[in-house]
């Protein structure tokens, strides 16, 4: 079971999946800790009770490292490493918390809520937010650009639906789709910008090769993959879920 390989308090997630090495010890933010060798510096954090803010990240799934919001520092090596893909060393010193990693992910974070509903920010309840709260940030210092929050909301499928303008493109629901579910029914798109999470050959859920397993609502930070049961009336930016 999930719990007993955390051995945490139940729900934490480690951000990466367990490992079965031989015991390694290392310090994270001045705490001795000891995980199995292959664990990722993320796992060692939250094992230490440092969980280290993060968005593609999470234990049912294989490190990825493109959100860049895990940024730590490890005494001895330049820049800022991920901790999500950085596997852990004996006697490795990790600071998790530093005045640098905070303006860093601060950074980070606001570029992504440049391209997100302003009014999901205040108020939300997914995974975002949780690491907002984490980062400290609510809101971005930038004027209105380029972005998606006009892309239409693909409610073609009858257990859930996905709403673009929400998604950061983290990939944990193509890579769900892939690890979980075996059905590599997602992809992500074009490049830069124009990077897009799309359904088979650019489908809407329903004619895709989806198998409606729900691997990728579970698996997305956001909720721009979300239940539809969920909502009364229809969905809404910015609604609560229904108790």
């Amino acid at each position: 079971m999930w719990s007993e390989l955390r051995d945490l308090r139940e729900g934490q997630d480690l951000g990466t999946p367990p490992r079965g090495g031989e015991p390694v010890a290392l310090v994270v933010d001045g705490k001795p800790v000891t995980v199995p060798a292959g664990s990722s510096v993320m796992l060692a954090a939250a094992t230490g009770r440092c969980p280290v803010p993060k968005l593609c990240a999470t234990d049912t799934l294989e490190a990825f490292g493109s959100c860049r919001v895990c940024l730590v520092e490890i005494q001895g090596r330049k820049g800022y490493p991920a901790a999500c893909t950085t596997l852990v060393e004996p006697g490795m010193v990790v600071t998790t918390q530093s005045p640098r990693l905070h303006e860093l992910r601060k950074g980070v974070v606001e570029l992504y809520l440049s391209d997100f509903p302003k009014e999901d920010v205040p108020g939300g309840w997914s995974e975002l937010h949780e690491t907002l709260q984490q980062v400290g940030v609510t809101g971005h210092p930038y004027g209105q650009g380029e972005n998606h929050l006009q892309a239409p909301v693909d409610d073609s499928n009858p257990y859930f639906l996905f709403d673009p303008a929400k998604c950061i493109v983290c990939s944990r629901c193509v890579r769900a789709c892939e690890e979980i579910q075996g059905t590599f029914a997602l992809t992500i798109q074009g490049r830069g910008f124009a990077s897009q999470v799309a359904a088979s050959q650019g489908e809407r859920f329903l004619d895709s090769e989806c198998v409606s397993c729900g691997a990728c609502v579970q698996a997305c930070p956001t909720h721009s993959l979300v239940e539809k049961s969920l909502f009364e009336g229809g969905y809404q930016r910015a609604q609560s879920p229904k108790a």
